[in-house]
């Protein structure tokens, strides 16, 4: 059977107990952080949930790898949060399909590893943004309205919500010490709960912020007008979904691989994602990605297959089914602790420790993108200013690089050996490094250590050519790769190429 019909390896031996207990884990986990970033965003709370039983299903099943969880994820959540604001859910329903496209067809063409090509300090720059947004969306439950207008809490419900909240912290932050046989949110929001409900303290819950009827996803057509309009209006925030979607899933799939030393398919996993990510556009889901945190707990609980994520995506369906009563009367003061966790785990506290060893333009972007993020609540426009950014410094760093060395031979011939690529941004030093005027009447130029990388250094080398042709003198080019030669205009009779010697460039693609 080919291996993208294999999708369960039956030879594996497999552990039904540890797989089963992985997925009730992962899904206790889930279902906290799913209410919350929906809740977060502004959707409806069931929207979460509808996101966390689709994304953890389809690529259970569909995706690159076992043991990877998906599900309803802060980081393309944020991505929407702009869209929801100015145009409203239907038009969040039409982005996260449109995103799911997109990724599928990432996946088709093979285009997974270029996703790779976000620096690591937009990396960082957005998920420091994500983790801060996470944290000040929380202070929002301090507030009250008090004659129509918003007000910071003050007072014994300012010490109450205080006080539960950290509680809450403290019970994610401690449990893990003494146990880590059940999740430390999972068990946090419980007790809360409890003791809310056994002393009848009066705060705020899920059901005061929507309602959770639950039941079966719905199938639902996005009302929004089909319109190039309205795909000028979706396309940047489903662009950047897709994207940032994928390089969250491709680098927790990189992380899997090394911690099971296996190998995972990343075009298949982007085919996977896409397929949950469209159905969640017309199903009711909020969309979402691979997660770091589930995936690390699936697999500390001794998942290595498909079947946990299974279990775990079934368990969120039937407590959407039947437990929705019990969602609704959850304490928004323990999501809220828990999300201020959430926040923390998040923030790449590293990037603290490694600033002073960063270049100094890394530091810039990574800071602008954290900055953007946070300002706009806009993580597209973010990402992509921190890429440009990153393009246009590689861009003039490597302008800086090109070098010659200068030497006549015994015959009175004068060498240029150039070093560094020849590009846009390295024309104008390229052409400094000539005197024409007083070079013997024989040049040759060797491009063995460099390489003419586009259309504006094949410009150069026309020019440069016939201001030595109308000099009366004889330029010769050396080791020009095949498809310089070809391009080249109005040389043919006085340009040497070694053919033997000539270099060959290739893209490194996926086996």
């Amino acid at each position: 059977m080919k291996p993208y019909l294999r999708l369960f390896d039956f030879s594996q031996e497999i552990n039904y107990k540890n797989e089963i207990l992985a997925g009730l884990t992962v899904a206790m986990t889930m279902m906290p952080e799913s209410l919350s970033f929906a809740i977060l965003a502004g959707f409806p709370p069931l929207m979460g949930l509808y996101a966390a039983f689709i994304m953890g299903l389809v690529t259970s099943i569909f995706g690159g790898r076992p043991g990877l969880i998906s599900g309803g994820a802060g980081a393309t959540v944020i991505v929407l949060i702009a869209l929801m604001k100015s145009h409203g859910l239907e038009y969040v329903f039409a982005a996260v399909a449109l995103a799911g496209a997109i990724q599928i067809l990432v996946g088709l063409f093979k285009l997974g590893k270029f996703v790779r090509l976000v620096p690591q300090p937009v990396m960082y720059g957005f998920v420091n943004g994500l983790a801060v947004i996470i944290f000040m969306a929380q202070l929002e439950q301090f507030k009250t309205v008090v004659n129509g207008h918003e007000a910071w809490l003050s007072g014994t419900p300012l010490l109450i919500m205080a006080g539960l909240v950290a509680l809450t912290i403290g019970i994610v932050i401690l449990l893990p010490r003494l146990t880590k046989a059940v999740p430390p949110s999972l068990v946090a929001i419980i007790v809360v709960f409890a003791l809310v409900f056994g002393l009848g303290i009066h705060t705020k819950t899920v059901r005061d912020i929507a309602a959770v009827s639950g039941g079966f996803p719905p199938f639902h057509i996005p009302a929004i007008p089909f319109s190039i309009d309205t795909l000028k209006i979706i396309f940047p925030h489903a662009l950047i979904m897709a994207g940032v979607g994928l390089t969250e899933g491709l680098l927790t799939l990189n992380l899997v691989d090394e911690i099971t030393a296996t190998r995972g398919n990343s075009n298949r996993e982007c085919i996977a994602q896409g397929g949950a990510n469209i159905l969640n556009g017309f199903f009711s889901g909020m969309g979402g990605c691979p997660m770091i945190a589930q995936t690390l707990v699936n697999l500390s609980a001794g998942s290595r297959v498909r079947l946990s994520g299974i279990i775990a995506s079934l368990t969120i369906l039937l407590i959407i089914l039947f437990g929705a009563p019990v969602i609704e009367k959850l304490p928004m003061v323990a999501l809220t602790g828990v999300m201020i966790m959430v926040a923390i785990g998040t923030f790449e506290w590293i990037s603290f420790r490694i600033i002073n060893k960063m270049p100094k333009q890394d530091i810039f972007v990574g800071i602008l993108v954290a900055l953007i993020t946070i300002w706009l609540h806009n993580l597209a426009l973010a990402v992509l200013i921190g890429v440009i950014i990153s393009a246009l410094v590689f861009a003039w760093e490597s302008a800086k690089r090109i070098r010659a060395r200068k030497y006549i031979d015994v015959t009175g011939v004068k060498h240029y050996e150039i070093y560094g690529p020849l590009f846009f941004g390295s024309v104008m030093a390229f052409n400094e490094k000539f005197d024409i005027a007083d070079d013997p009447d024989e040049v040759v130029i060797d491009f063995k250590d460099s390489r003419v990388a586009d259309m504006s250094g094949i410009e150069a080398l026309n020019k440069l050519t016939e201001k030595y042709r109308s000099a009366d003198k004889k330029l010769l080019l050396k080791h020009l790769s095949e498809d310089c030669r070809v391009l080249l205009k109005n040389a043919e009779d006085i340009i040497h190429v070694n053919i033997l010697e000539d270099p060959s460039y290739h893209v490194a693609t996926e086996k």
